[in-house]
C-alpha cells in the first residue's frame, strides 16, 4: 500500500516472452521508492514460471527481486491486483496513478488496448491512461508482426501510447541477458520521466 507521497505507477505483465524485462522494470521502480500497482495476467503468471522458474512466482516476487537485484528492491511497495477485478483503483481515472507500463505486452493485449475493449483490468487501466492523457508505455514483444498487429500498434500510438517494442540496443556492449534487460528498463524509466542510470547514454 502506498499511504504516503510515493510516486505510483501501474505495471502489467502479460503472456508475451520477456519476463526478465518485467522483473527489471519492477525492481527499478521499487529501487526508486515508488508504489507499483501490479497486474499479472494468467499467461503472465505462466510466463514468469516458464522463463524465470518457480522462484519468480507472483507470491514470491519480493524475495526473487531482492535476491537478483539486491536490497534496494525492498525500498518501494507494490500491490498485486487481480486481472479480473474491474473495480480495482487503477480502473478509475480518479485514482492517483501517474502512468502505466505493459511489459511484455502480448499481441492479444495490444489488440484489446488498441480497440478500447476493457475486458480485464490490464485493458481497462490502459484505457484509463489514454483517456486521462497519462503516460502509457507498451513494450510489445512479437516477431515477425502481421499487418493487423502493426495496425494495432499504430492505433495505440495515435491514441497517445508510447510504443516501445522489446528491441534492446547493443552499442553499450552487453555481456549478459541482464544487460539487455537493463537497457529496456532504462528506456522505460526515461519514458516515465526518471533520470535512469541502468545503461550508459550514447556519447557519439
Amino acid at each position: 500500500m502506498s499511504g504516503d507521497a510515493r510516486r505510483t505507477f501501474a505495471l502489467a505483465i502479460t503472456g508475451a516472452s520477456g519476463a526478465l524485462y518485467a522483473m527489471r522494470t519492477l525492481a527499478a521502480l521499487l529501487e526508486r521508492d515508488c508504489h507499483v500497482e501490479l497486474v499479472v495476467s494468467d499467461y503472465g503468471r505462466r510466463l514468469l514460471r516458464d522463463e524465470l522458474g518457480e522462484a519468480a512466482a507472483v507470491d514470491r516476487l519480493r524475495e526473487f527481486l531482492v535476491e537478483k537485484y539486491g536490497e534496494p528492491a525492498r525500498r518501494g511497495s507494490y500491490a498485486l491486483l487481480s486481472n479480473k477485478d474491474l473495480g480495482a483503483p487503477i480502473a478509475s481515472g480518479s485514482h492517483d496513478c501517474e502512468g502505466m507500463i505493459i511489459v511484455p505486452c502480448s499481441m492479444k493485449t495490444l489488440a484489446g488496448v488498441a480497440h478500447g475493449l476493457s475486458r480485464n483490468l490490464v485493458e481497462r487501466a490502459a484505457d484509463v491512461m489514454l483517456k486521462e492523457r497519462r503516460p502509457l508505455v507498451i513494450v510489445a514483444r512479437e516477431t515477425p508482426m502481421s499487418l493487423p498487429q502493426l495496425k494495432n500498434m499504430v492505433l495505440c500510438a495515435e491514441a497517445g501510447a508510447m510504443m516501445m517494442p522489446a528491441m534492446p540496443a547493443f552499442y553499450q556492449m552487453p555481456k549478459t541477458l541482464d544487460d539487455l534487460a537493463d537497457f529496456m528498463a532504462g528506456k522505460i524509466l526515461s519514458a516515465l520521466g526518471f533520470d535512469q542510470t541502468l545503461y550508459p547514454k550514447w556519447k557519439g
